[in-house]
């Protein structure tokens, strides 16, 4: 039996540059909400979003009864919205300025650049996470830089520094 580098598993993976978006819903009193960097366009016909939250998320395990959530894609700016989205055992709204819900009735961040509003399609087991699909049903954005994280920090995205030249 072989034994695998987690250390190292995330070293490598740390290596892949993402964007960094707060999903948010509610739970059956109050908003809730957590960082997510595994988020993707999964299909345009029909409109499909995916994430994958730990199986363990309390925040994700609140939310999904609700059978909606919104991906707030945040903007470069918003670093410590990520921070208060990413911790457990306190209000991550505190602080934290919403838009009032939208389609689905959840919140949506305001300064984020963008905001999806789903309902949950399918939902997945994946090893310790879960792979979340959401079917678009409503969506905005707006024009600005995003939050990127790499190599276990933040980074940013800059547009234009380098051009390809045949």
């Amino acid at each position: 039996m072989s034994t695998f580098d987690v250390a190292q598993y995330r070293k490598v993976l740390g290596h892949f540059p993402t964007g960094v978006t707060v999903v948010t819903g509610l739970t059956a009193t109050q908003p809730n909400g957590l960082t997510i960097g595994s988020f993707t366009s999964v299909s345009l016909d029909p409109p499909l979003v995916g994430f994958l939250p730990m199986k363990t998320s309390d925040s994700w395990n609140d939310i999904r009864p609700s059978g909606a959530f919104c991906v707030n894609v945040l903007a470069e700016s918003q670093q410590q919205v990520c921070a208060s989205f990413a911790r457990t055992g306190v209000d991550k709204f505190a602080g934290i300025d919403i838009e009032p819900a939208g389609r689905v009735n959840a919140p949506r961040i305001t300064g984020a650049l963008a905001h999806l509003e789903c309902e949950i399609a399918d939902v997945h087991e994946a090893g310790d996470h879960l792979i979340v699909i959401g079917r678009v049903v409503a969506l905005c954005h707006k024009d600005g830089s995003p939050l990127m994280f790499y190599g276990g920090t933040y980074g940013r995205f800059i547009q234009g520094l380098q051009r390809c030249v045949a």
